[in-house]
Parts: structure tokens; C-alpha cells; sequence
């Protein structure tokens, strides 16, 4: 059974950024469904996706809603794109690990495999 971190780095600017992140959702929903173990990490500017996709009348709401339990967000980077109390509210766990952020290092030395978006 494969171990997978997908880590969100696409912020939400760019049309080309929505297809990133639903990516990302779809891949960790295959992991998840399967019966993998799975992380999915929103990072820098990846962070800003958790207030949209928890929007309940946002396209890919149920999408994010069936992988959200695997779901955290960089502790750090949450601050710095001004949406730590919105994920906060969402109850998504903060990564703080590394000097603020999620350790990556920690991931591979488990055996992940790491798959950016």
C-alpha cells in the first residue's frame, strides 16, 4: 500500500490554478478510496484554497468536502496570506513541524511519496 503527501502549492490567481488544485483533490481522493494513507498539505500559497473550497456554493465544494479529513494547511504560510483564522474556523490542522511549515523531510524519511501541485 503506497503512502502519498499531495501538497497544493497553486494559489487561487490564475484560471490554470483551479485546475491544479482539482488535481490535487482528485489524486488524494483515489489514494484515500483505495485505502492509502494520504496527506494532503495546502502550502504557501496553496493555503488561500481552503476558505474557497469550503464555500458550500463553490463548484468543487464536495470534492474537497470527501478529502478534507486528510487535509492541513502550512501553519506559517496560513499567516502569511492572511488566512489562518478562516482555516482555523474550517478546523483543518496546521502544520508547524519545520521551522513553521510541514516537514517534507519527515514525509519522505516515512516513505511518502510526494506529489506537488
Amino acid at each position: 500500500m503506497p503512502d502519498a503527501a499531495i501538497v497544493v502549492l497553486a494559489g487561487t490567481d490564475a484560471p490554470s490554478d483551479l485546475g491544479r488544485v482539482v488535481n490535487a483533490l482528485q489524486t488524494t481522493k483515489e489514494f484515500a478510496d483505495n485505502g492509502d494513507n494520504v496527506e494532503l498539505i495546502f502550502d504557501g500559497a496553496g493555503t488561500q484554497w481552503i476558505p474557497t473550497l469550503a464555500d458550500e456554493d463553490h463548484d468543487y465544494h464536495a470534492l474537497y468536502a470527501a478529502v478534507e479529513e486528510h487535509a492541513q494547511a502550512c501553519d506559517y504560510c496560513a499567516d502569511v496570506y492572511g488566512v489562518e483564522e478562516e482555516i482555523e474556523e474550517e478546523g483543518v490542522d496546521q502544520a508547524a513541524s519545520f521551522e513553521g511549515h510541514p516537514s517534507i523531510r519527515s514525509l519522505v524519511v516515512e516513505g511518502y511519496e510526494i506529489i506537488t501541485y
